[in-house]
């Protein structure tokens, strides 16, 4: 039998009788630490005992720590029943015990203990029923945070662990924001210090009794990089009191504000501008968020329904990632990708055109690409690229001719066939011609805008000049590196 006692929160005073009893009289009494007020106290009154503080200075990693600790438990236990104590409550922020708990052959028995969260309530002064969170500091990540609630971060046994803390509540809340630092609340030796969240970790009085603790944020603006926020903002926009403008829209009438903002997204990419990029994918969330709103104001899905969707597919579409399949190189992904999405849509896929997976709303050579890439994987496509030359300039030879006998419907026909044509060699080079035409875009209103500039600055008129005059700045331009 292993009991697992707790030492409680403070100090001897603080200690149940019984719990003091059964330290005094064990005969084979093993402590996680000695570094307790009650042991200081007990000591005084003959307390036997056998700690495993050297084990801290074995190991790099709490894990190993722990792990030593209930192996040594488990040996001694197999001869004689142990009385193992812990701090605080063995079953609040106690691995140890959870590790015994999981030996389903040990005789595990836990008996009492103050844990430290009752007084730490009381010393600061608030009340869980407000909404608490109760973290470990060694293990905590930052989305876990739920920053409008009363925070408390145990297991801050060092500077090391608390500067860890600091950066990762620095990346969601400001530098000045105040925390406090309690250490052995509820005890004689209890110390609670308010500093600057930079300040954090220059405490000197950090020991294993440290939590840390961080008040509900009050300020709204402080939580508008939280999803829940925004989420909230959208609801707003579109519920009684809120937008009109909001309130009246669709899912079809949002249609072109979404691909407007996703060009933006484009544009942003291609000037390599961050911030831009980071503004125009902020349009992009608020599009999902209103459609999604939108199908919750009408009771058909909501944006958990648009989350838990994606995150099933994406798990069950990259095995290599989360299941045994093996996938070491892209093209191997983007095969094992098709084979599980022609089993996800079952025998549906046969009994109609492989052509109708492409999305009807593609850009024209972006939906080409598409297209030609369907036909590609059944084989209809040509090895080389020569053939693929020999189409465009076939294209573009039935495209002249019929501009000369003046069939312009033909014309526009011939014309497109020479785009498809043109959006094959892409392919085949593995480029987006999309892509490419946009840096063209690019390229050409950068020229054209240094003309308007030359022209301004020499006092001259657009419409006043040549061709030639023009086409002369236009190649300024080029060797400026425009």
């Amino acid at each position: 039998m292993i009991t697992v006692l707790g030492l409680g929160a403070g100090d001897l005073s603080q200690l149940p009788l019984g719990i003091y009893r059964r330290l005094l009289a064990a005969e084979h009494l093993f402590l996680r630490t000695k570094e307790h007020p009650v042991i200081k106290e007990l000591e005084a009154e003959g307390l036997s005992y056998q700690s495993f503080d050297e084990i801290y200075e074995k190991h790099d990693q709490f894990e190993a720590v722990y792990g030593e600790i209930v192996a040594i438990l488990k040996d001694e236990a197999k001869t004689k029943d142990i009385i193992y104590a812990v701090p605080g409550h063995p079953m609040v922020a106690e691995k140890t015990t959870q590790l015994l708990l999981e030996d389903k052959d040990l005789q595990v028995q836990i008996e009492g203990g103050q844990s430290f969260i009752d007084p730490l309530f009381a010393s600061l002064k608030i009340d869980p029923i407000e909404g608490f969170q109760f973290l470990d500091a060694l293990s905590f990540e930052k989305d876990e945070l739920q920053l409008s609630q009363h925070i408390i971060i145990c297991q801050v046994y060092d500077q090391y662990i608390a500067s860890n803390v600091k950066l990762t509540l620095m990346e969601q809340l400001p530098d000045e924001y105040e925390v406090y630092i309690v250490t052995a609340a509820g005890s004689k030796e209890e110390k609670i210090t308010k500093v600057p969240l930079y300040e954090l970790d220059r405490e000197a009085r950090v020991n294993n009794l440290t939590s840390v603790y961080v008040p509900p944020v009050k300020e709204d603006e402080m939580l508008y990089h939280d999803f829940r926020s925004f989420r909230r903002i959208i609801a707003a926009l579109r519920g009684p009191g809120g937008c009109p403008w909001d309130q009246k829209q669709t899912h079809e009438s949002l249609k072109k504000y979404l691909l407007e903002e996703a060009y933006e997204v484009l544009d942003a990419i291609d000037s390599e501008d961050d911030a831009h990029l980071a503004e125009e994918l902020g349009d992009v969330l608020l599009q999902v968020l209103l459609h999604a709103q939108i199908g919750e104001d009408e009771g058909m899905f909501t944006i958990d329904d648009v989350i838990r969707g994606i995150s099933e597919k994406m798990i069950r579409r990259h095995p290599h990632v989360f299941g045994e399949v093996s996938a070491d190189t892209a093209e191997e992904v983007v095969t094992n990708w098709e084979q599980i999405k022609r089993m996800e849509k079952g025998n549906d896929l046969e009994e109609k055109s492989i052509l109708d997976e492409v999305t009807k709303g593609l850009p024209g050579l972006m939906k080409a690409v598409q297209y030609q890439k369907k036909a590609a994987k059944v084989g209809f496509d040509w090895d080389d690229v020569e053939p693929m030359w020999d189409k465009v300039f076939e294209e573009i030879q039935e495209y002249k001719e019929a501009v000369t006998e003046k069939q312009k419907g033909e014309a526009v026909q011939e014309f497109g066939d020479i785009l498809f044509a043109l959006a094959n060699i892409a392919r085949f080079y593995k480029f987006d011609p999309e892509e490419a035409l946009a840096i063209t875009n690019q390229k050409f209103a950068r020229r054209f805008r240094f003309i308007e500039e030359e022209l301004k600055t020499q006092g001259l008129k657009f419409e006043e000049q040549t061709l030639e005059q023009l086409d002369a700045i236009w190649e300024k331009a080029k060797q400026k590196g425009l």
